[in-house]
């Protein structure tokens, strides 16, 4: 007997795989990218800004160096942030693919966060570069107000997220506990997840920005660690051949 059936679409989840392996792998790429961008914002901030970045340093000397290295600094910012920010994005996305079929309440909220803290880091980094041409060419004509003008700047970008990490660490720790949970990752990046989360928590309380520095490292580690799973350990979901299905309906006896 032939049951005739509505032609059945030509396996429409045919693609599912290969679109959730290209997102994973765009995610993997975008971590290890978000990592580059951590490390040289740290290495600069240790070495060539060492003055800049001075907690010493008076409002003055900080514009003295703003001017003489206007270009060195805007280099730092957009890649800090603005190249930080657009990586975050497909990050999250692939991060978020991962997890939300066990863990949807988690893995939604997690996404959230990274949208909110890619929209900060965004804010941070394009303040920050129109602040610093701003800076240098009143610098010439009123240095005093140059100085108020970048004292300004920087309250406000350190509150956008410059002076504490506490978005990252919500995501950080959310992506980490969503992975404790369904073991989509491998346990030791989720311990090192969970560390920097906490680090990240921490440097809301002005007394110990210094553990921003540990936030920044162990998002480095985390970043690399998640960048390589996505990259080689890629889960690949069951899909249903809908024509096969079909196929096998209508030449049953």
């Amino acid at each position: 007997m032939t049951i005739n059936t509505p032609l059945a679409p030509a396996n429409p989840t045919a693609h599912t795989p290969r679109r959730t392996w290209r997102l994973s792998r765009i995610g993997g790429a975008a971590a290890l990218l978000a990592a580059g961008t951590f490390g040289y914002g740290i290495a600069m901030f240790a070495t060539s800004f060492a003055d800049y970045t001075d907690p010493d340093a008076t409002l003055a000397e900080s514009v003295d160096f703003l001017v003489d290295h206007q270009g060195g600094l805007l280099a730092w910012y957009i890649g800090m942030f603005i190249v930080f920010g657009a990586a975050l994005v497909p990050m999250a996305l692939a991060l978020r693919q991962r997890l939300v079929d066990a863990t949807p309440i988690l893995a939604n909220t997690a996404a959230a966060f990274a949208g909110i803290w890619a929209a900060l880091v965004f804010a941070t980094g394009m303040i920050s570069n129109i602040g610093i041409e701003a800076v240098a060419d009143l610098a010439d004509t009123d240095p005093d107000r140059a100085a108020t003008v970048w004292s300004a700047i920087d309250v406000v970008t350190n509150g956008l997220g410059g002076g504490n990490e506490l978005v990252g660490g919500i995501w950080i720790g959310l992506v980490s506990i969503a992975a404790l949970i369904t073991a989509r990752l491998p346990r030791w990046l989720n311990v090192v997840g969970t560390v920097t989360a906490v680090a990240g928590f921490v440097t809301v309380v002005p007394a110990f920005e210094a553990v921003e520095m540990v936030f920044g490292l162990g998002s480095i580690v985390w970043f690399i660690g998640v960048g390589l799973v996505l990259l080689t350990h890629q889960e690949q979901p069951e899909t249903v051949d809908l024509s096969s299905a079909a196929g096998e309906i209508e030449n049953s006896p």
